[in-house]
């Protein structure tokens, strides 16, 4: 069967276009530092790729040497200029990791925020019974405050358009079994975005959020019934599939981007449609 010559040309275009959008890259001469991956399955892993394959430069954070022996392979496999030690619930280990970073790069770009934790034992049981003082404590300080801190130290090498994105969950805005404190701490998280986001804004950066729906990832592997939870997200939700590290990726892309320049103080759903519903009939 002859080709149509309308076919090639248009072919072409294509070819050309994409080759033209590879050159250019949405975050090709950005900076990224990149807080939180813990393994290749991790949504902050997702985001690095998305950025890379968009031609940002990457720098990475990793706290204490098991994870260091996850996430220097995977750091220096995709070029990463960087790869510092910083535990988020220490001031000083924060102010040290950009003056570590001062040395390579003159500014940041982009701060991705990608970190929550709970003891396990507030994340199974009832929330009067296992919450206790310190498991409240140590949620809200290293899955919210540790925004705060990153951000004051990481303003003086931002400039006008840079940007910050932290990650969140649906569990900040309705109960979700087991999600206990760390609901808490995510609405906390997510009202530290909209105050950041006017603080910042006069500064010229933007803060967001992307509040991603559940994914098998090391964080929440700590949270009981995720994969019961999964199985029901699947058959319920509107586009009737789990979402998985690469849409969370092209969401913080779009953020971080200037396809976004005037996005800011937002939290964008990347769940299906999970969050649009209610109950539904058997």
């Amino acid at each position: 069967m002859p080709i149509d010559p309308k076919d090639v040309e248009t072919q072409r275009l294509r070819a050309a276009a994409e080759d033209e959008r590879s050159a250019r890259g949405l975050m090709r001469g950005r900076r990224a530092l990149v807080v939180g991956v813990a393994n290749e399955r991790s949504l902050a892993w997702g985001i690095s790729e998305a950025f890379a394959a968009e031609g940002a430069e990457l720098a990475f954070t990793y706290q204490g040497e098991m994870l260091e022996k996850r996430v220097r392979p995977l750091a220096e496999g995709i070029g990463a200029r960087a790869i510092l030690g910083c535990d988020v619930g220490y001031d000083d280990q924060i102010a040290r990791t950009f003056e570590d970073l001062s040395k390579v790069w003159d500014r940041v770009d982009v701060l991705v925020h990608s970190v929550a934790y709970a003891p396990r034992e507030a994340l199974d049981g009832r929330f009067t019974d296992v919450t206790s003082r310190e498991a409240w404590r140590i949620a809200l300080d290293v899955s919210a405050y540790s925004l705060v801190a990153l951000a004051r130290a990481a303003k003086p090498m931002m400039r006008p358009g840079a940007s910050i994105i932290t990650l969140s969950y649906y569990g900040a805005e309705k109960v979700v079994s087991n999600y206990n404190v760390m609901g808490v701490a995510k609405a906390a998280l997510e009202c530290t975005v909209r105050y950041l986001a006017e603080d910042l804004g006069r500064d010229g950066i933007r803060v967001n959020a992307v509040s991603a729906g559940p994914v098998r990832t090391l964080a929440a592997s700590g949270v009981k019934g995720l994969r019961s939870m999964l199985a029901e997200s699947a058959e319920r939700i509107p586009l009737r599939r789990n979402i998985d590290q690469s849409d969370v990726g092209r969401a913080a892309l779009y953020l971080c981007s200037d396809l976004a320049r005037n996005v800011t103080g937002e939290i964008l759903h990347v769940d299906g449609g999970m969050n649009i519903m209610g109950l539904t009939a058997p």
